[in-house]
């Protein structure tokens, strides 16, 4: 199965930090949360170097530098080296470095981890749009307390000319109250005042790639994130595979209504599903048990204990005789599993618009 084609979770049956050499991880909604460790992060992270598993950090947040984030993942007990982060202000500042001469001035509007990252591609960061011989506007994630001014002095100098890049457009960020903007709404707030479009850097484009894969040597990576418009959406344009965990941005519903650009390879529930196989979603026919809530009338897919057919313009689950896995304990992300191919395969090329509310709730998604 292609990814462009892909109508259905994969199964693996080794576990997915033997199956691959490298993690590539995303920081936010994924390790941690308004800068606390998430459920389970730090001792299947552990467990997985252990094992031989490269893990990379590739994050979209462009604040802080690779030294402050291994320092802050060091304190969560994640231990980890600033050659081990990658993030948008390294891939932005390789962007501009390759269209503007050595030595040239970049505006930045954001903090220290956009300044570190162009000195070090040779480039000079400055404040005012009114330096002589300004060659770029830099734009990333500056924290909640950026001033509003920053952003008209990116409009001036935009609005003369001056090009303009951006670290990523991610219009949110997850924190520990809740869903906060991010970099990309702060863009949106300069595109408005300038009517310029920036070139992007981060994830999902092309640029974020390139670095994460020039930094790390990753041979047979796994992207593993929380968000399908970023990570999922890289892990494809890059054609790689991805596990996403419902630890952030993204909930069950949205990830059914995924068209194929934003479809997972693997789907878990937290950074546990690092450390095991994935279970097949076995496609069962019309008429046969299980192959609907009452046996008969629709093609279902059965994952696990699971089984999911797409009818009447619902989304219907119920309970197979696949067995129960985890000693016993019902496992709702294989239902979401089994979800995922019907919706997905119903949908096809599209998004699935079908209702899925009773069957999500019945798996306390």
């Amino acid at each position: 199965m292609t990814r462009q084609s892909r109508t259905s979770p994969a199964g693996s049956e080794r576990s997915l930090h033997q199956a691959y050499d490298t993690a590539l991880l995303d920081l936010d909604g994924v390790v941690y949360a308004g800068g606390e460790a998430i459920a389970h992060a730090v001792e299947s992270l552990a467990a997985a170097r252990t094992d031989g598993m490269h893990l990379a950090y590739v994050t979209n947040n462009a604040l802080r530098t690779p030294d402050a984030v291994a320092e802050h993942l060091g304190e969560l007990g994640i231990p980890t080296e600033a050659g081990e982060v990658i993030t948008s202000a390294q891939a932005v500042a390789r962007l501009i470095a390759e269209q503007v001469e050595p030595g040239s001035k970049v505006l930045v509007i954001g903090g220290e981890g956009l300044r570190v990252a162009l000195r070090e591609r040779g480039l000079v960061p400055v404040d005012s749009a009114e330096e002589e011989g300004l060659a770029a506007v830099v734009q990333g994630y500056g924290g909640p307390d950026l001033p509003w001014g920053r952003f008209a002095e990116a409009s001036y100098a935009i609005n003369r000319g001056v090009p303009w890049y951006a670290s990523n457009t991610d219009l949110t960020i997850p924190g520990a109250r809740g869903i906060a903007p991010g970099n990309g709404a702060a863009v949106e707030v300069v595109r408005i005042a300038t009517g310029a479009e920036p070139q992007v850097a981060g994830k999902p484009l092309p640029p974020m790639h390139r670095e994460t894969v020039l930094r790390t040597g990753a041979k047979r990576p796994l992207v593993v994130g929380d968000r399908l418009d970023t990570d999922i959406e890289g892990a494809f344009n890059g054609e790689v595979d991805s596990l996403l965990v419902l630890t952030g941005v993204t909930d069950a519903a949205q990830l059914l209504r995924a068209e194929p650009k934003y479809r997972p390879t693997y789907v878990d529930r937290d950074l546990r599903g690092m450390l095991t196989g994935q279970p097949e979603v076995v496609a069962v026919g019309a008429g046969t048990d299980g192959g609907g809530p009452d046996g008969a009338g629709a093609a279902g897919f059965r994952c696990g204990r699971w089984t999911a057919v797409a009818r009447d313009g619902v989304l219907e689950l119920r309970g197979g005789d696949g067995g129960e896995r985890d000693g016993g304990e019902t496992d709702a992300v294989d239902g979401l599993r089994a979800l995922c191919a019907a919706a997905w395969t119903q949908a096809g090329d599209g998004s699935c618009g079908l209702d899925a509310g009773k069957a999500l709730a019945s798996l306390g998604l």
